[in-house]
């Protein structure tokens, strides 16, 4: 019998979320930086086996929205709770478990199994991984608990494992040979921003969108056009920098990690242009991507 099944992560911002996504799936499907709020879309990632298809669903940190592109971003970690057959919540050592009351007393109410990953627990001791284990058990008693350690892949197998276990029996939902729902120029985006967030500091990061305007695959080779959008004419200077040193910095670098990640030679063109407001805006969230289906 063939078992397939949606596995939801959800969680806080910074706990790692995108960290378990790409060990989990294998593949470096989800931006994974130090900075909070770095994963914006809700991102498939598929496992396939002869007998089961996991898809793996990464969403963007649990918050309190303050413009409408944060609105957009707690919905999809929203719509994560609505069909998931396994839902995979993620804290870690650092954080209180009553963060986030209100989306907790969701995730309490739900019919699917709650597995409940405590990652981080290299940067704790055994009394106080105790302590919070019980203080979590208090919260969602339904929960089956994991710690973990995503960067040093300790218990990983076995919260695998457990997926394998609670999947439903189902056909794929997906061909056998795809790894995401994201197209390519999805990708070349995420690349680009991710290195703006490595890059710049303060709330560059956080203003900035980027788009594709051309996707040109060759046999060899792939020739991509992207446009850098930011909120205001200060933005656009910060980004382009002296005499355009900092802007071609992170296309050189994101021009080496889409080469790896396409395996093809890539010539990348990077431009800058000012979007007023773009966060706070209905109609460009849309164009930019930030529409549930």
């Amino acid at each position: 019998m063939h078992k397939a099944g949606f596995v939801n992560i959800v969680g806080n911002p910074n706990v790692g979320k995108s960290t378990l996504m790409n060990l989990l799936v294998g593949e470096r499907i989800s931006i994974a930086t130090f900075k909070a709020q770095t994963t914006r879309h809700r991102i498939m990632g598929i496992i396939n086996t002869e007998d089961t298809q996991i898809v793996f669903s990464d969403t963007p940190g649990v918050l309190k929205p303050n413009y409408k592109l944060q609105e957009t971003m707690l919905a999809f970690s929203e719509s994560a709770l609505k069909d998931a057959d396994v839902l995979l919540y993620v804290t870690d050592v650092i954080e209180k478990p009553d963060k986030n009351n209100d989306f907790l007393q969701r995730v309490e109410k739900l019919k699917v199994p709650v597995l409940l990953l405590i990652n981080k627990i290299d940067l704790s001791n055994q009394k106080d991984l105790e302590q919070l284990v019980d203080n979590w058990h208090l919260l969602l008693p339904q929960a089956e608990i994991f710690p973990i350690s995503a960067t040093a892949k300790f218990n990983i197998d076995n919260v695998l494992r457990r997926i394998k276990e609670l999947l439903p029996d189902s056909p794929p939902y997906f061909d056998k040979d795809q790894w995401t729902d994201k197209p390519a120029r999805f990708f070349v985006t995420e690349i680009i921003r991710e290195k703006i967030l490595l890059y710049y500091d303060k709330e560059i990061p956080y203003s900035t969108e980027v788009a594709v305007e051309l996707f040109k695959e060759g046999p060899k080779n792939i020739h991509i056009k992207a446009i850098i959008y930011v909120e205001r004419d200060s933005q656009k200077g910060i980004i382009i920098g002296h005499q355009g040193v900092a802007l071609k910095k992170i296309s050189t670098e994101a021009r080496k990690t889409l080469e790896k990640f396409f395996d093809k030679k890539i010539y990348l063109e990077v431009f800058v242009k000012v979007d007023k407001d773009w966060r706070n805006s209905n109609k460009r969230l849309e164009i930019y991507g930030y529409k549930q289906d």
